[in-house]
C-alpha cells in the first residue's frame, strides 16, 4: 500500500511538473515556435513516468488496460464513438436556434475528410495522455481504494492542472484565437471546469470495461471533431454567447451534458452491482 501511494504521488508531482520544466526549457535554450522541446516534454512525461513506475516501481503491468475487452462491452464502445457527436450535435441544434451558431462553410465532404485526417493525429498524441491518466492514474487509484467518484475527480483535477503550462505558455496564441474569442484567461477557466466532471465519463468506461481503449476513442473522437469545426471556420459563434455554445474546450452546456453523461454511467454501474 505504502509503495503504490509512494508512486501515486511521485507520478503527480513529476505530471504537474512536466509542463513547466517544458516551459523552462523552451526559454532556457531559446528555441525558435517550430522546435517545441517543451511541449514534447509535456506531452511525454507523465506516460514516461507511468511506465517507468511499473516496471521498476513494482506496480507491474496488470492494470494498464491495454486489452480491448471487446466481449460484453460493445455499449461502451459505441458510447465512446458516438458521444462527442450527438453532445455536438445538441449544441449545435440548441445554439443555432438561440441565434449563437452559424456555419460559414458548407463543405462537409471536405469537413469528413479533415475530421478523419484529424482523427490519425489525434490517435497517437493520445495514446501518450490516456494511457497516462486512464491507463495508469485511475487504476492505481483504484488499487489504494480510492471512492470511485473521487477517483474520477482525482483524476480530472490532475489532468486538468496538467494541460495549464500548455494552455498559457506552449499552445500557439495563433491556435488559440483561431478556437476561441473568448481570451486566454476565461479558455483556462472554463477548460478546467469541463474537464474535472468530465473524468467521470472517462473514468467510468475505463474501469468499467478494464480497457483504456474506450476512453482513448471517446478523447480522439472529441479532439477530432471539434477541433476541425472550430479551427477550420466549419461553425460561428457569436462571442456573447460562446461560453454556453462552444462545442469546443469549456463550452457550459457540453459540460452539463457530459457530465449527465458520466453520472447517468455512475448509477447504472451501481444498479447492477447491487445484489
Amino acid at each position: 500500500m505504502k509503495r503504490s501511494l509512494r508512486n501515486v504521488v511521485i507520478f503527480i508531482v513529476v505530471t504537474l511538473g512536466a509542463g513547466w520544466l517544458g516551459v523552462w526549457l523552451n526559454r532556457a535554450i531559446d528555441l525558435p515556435p517550430e522546435q517545441n522541446l517543451g511541449m514534447l516534454v509535456f506531452l511525454v512525461f507523465p506516460l514516461t513516468t507511468s511506465l517507468l513506475l511499473r516496471a521498476f516501481g513494482e506496480d507491474g503491468w496488470k492494470d494498464i488496460g491495454f486489452k480491448p475487452n471487446l466481449r460484453g462491452n460493445g455499449g461502451a464502445y459505441v458510447l465512446s464513438l458516438l458521444a462527442y457527436p450527438v453532445v455536438v450535435a445538441v449544441i449545435l441544434g440548441v445554439g443555432m436556434l438561440a441565434g449563437a451558431v452559424s456555419f460559414p462553410r458548407s463543405d462537409w465532404g471536405m469537413f469528413l475528410q479533415l475530421v478523419g485526417a484529424s482523427f490519425v493525429g489525434n490517435l497517437f498524441k493520445n495514446l501518450f495522455e490516456e494511457f497516462a491518466w486512464r491507463g495508469y492514474l485511475a487504476p492505481r487509484l483504484q488499487t489504494l481504494g480510492v471512492p470511485r467518484l473521487v477517483n474520477h475527480l482525482i483524476t480530472g483535477t490532475v489532468w486538468a492542472c496538467w494541460h495549464i503550462p500548455y494552455w498559457l505558455f506552449l499552445l500557439d496564441k495563433a491556435i488559440i484565437d483561431s478556437f476561441t474569442s473568448l481570451g486566454l484567461v476565461p479558455l483556462v477557466v472554463l477548460s478546467i471546469v469541463a474537464i474535472i466532471p468530465s473524468a467521470i465519463l472517462y473514468g467510468e468506461l475505463r474501469l468499467q470495461t478494464g480497457s483504456t481503449w474506450p476512453a482513448m476513442l471517446l478523447h480522439t473522437v472529441g479532439n477530432a471533431l471539434t477541433l476541425v469545426l472550430l479551427v477550420d471556420g466549419f461553425v460561428s459563434m457569436d462571442g456573447s454567447l460562446e461560453a454556453i455554445f462552444t462545442p469546443g474546450m469549456g463550452g457550459l452546456l457540453g459540460t452539463l451534458l457530459f457530465t449527465l453523461i458520466g453520472v447517468w454511467m455512475t448509477a447504472r454501474r451501481r444498479r447492477s452491482e447491487r445484489p
